[in-house]
């Protein structure tokens, strides 16, 4: 596996060491020991799947409050996504910065959302599916979210957004007094 830092402290897309032959290939989803190393997350008590019929689905951009706050793991297992996240720590240098990859089931590319971030992704093809793994359960009483077209933001999602659920366009905008470090 390799560990690739993302603008975002603490962040990172994490790309497969695929062995191929004449069969396929082979390549490592998680490892103990290599996210040890890093200083990583290992325990993932939970895993959701998630399918977007549409390309342009926009599912996000969530949180969980502390004390219920989360890891996830994000995968693309058919199609491709754009995977975003947002730094939601007050207390650091890239508060409320964004940022976003591609992950697909051909790259095989994972992002590593830390603690303290929010996590969204936009579908980029119809009938694309992320499996990820979660480390808390999920609360839904500590459950937030930002807007997935909040101006302060201002995200650039690579489609028109074609769907959005009820409940992530009812996520209030940031206010004034919030500031982009």
């Amino acid at each position: 596996m390799v560990f690739h830092p993302t603008p975002l402290a603490d962040a990172y897309t994490i790309a497969w060491e695929a062995r191929e032959d004449d069969r396929g290939l082979f390549a490592r989803a998680f490892c103990v020991q290599e996210f040890a190393r890093q200083g990583l997350c290992t325990s993932f008590p939970q895993a959701n799947i998630s399918c977007n019929r549409l390309a342009g689905t926009v599912r996000g951009i969530h949180f969980q409050a502390a004390p219920h706050a989360e890891v996830k793991l994000v995968r693309c297992v058919k199609g491709a996504l754009y995977d975003v996240i947002v730094d939601n720590r007050p207390e650091s240098p890239t508060y409320l910065h964004w940022f976003g990859a591609e992950l697909s089931d051909a790259n095989g590319l994972m992002m590593y959302v830390p603690q303290g971030f929010a996590h969204g992704y936009q579908a980029l093809t119809a009938d694309a599916t992320a499996f990820y793994l979660v480390s808390a359960p999920y609360a839904p009483h500590a459950e937030g979210g930002l807007r997935h077209d909040d101006p302060r933001i201002a995200i650039r999602w690579p489609l028109p957004v074609a769907a959005v659920s009820p409940k992530d366009a009812s996520w209030p905008s940031l206010s004034p007094q919030e500031t982009l470090r």
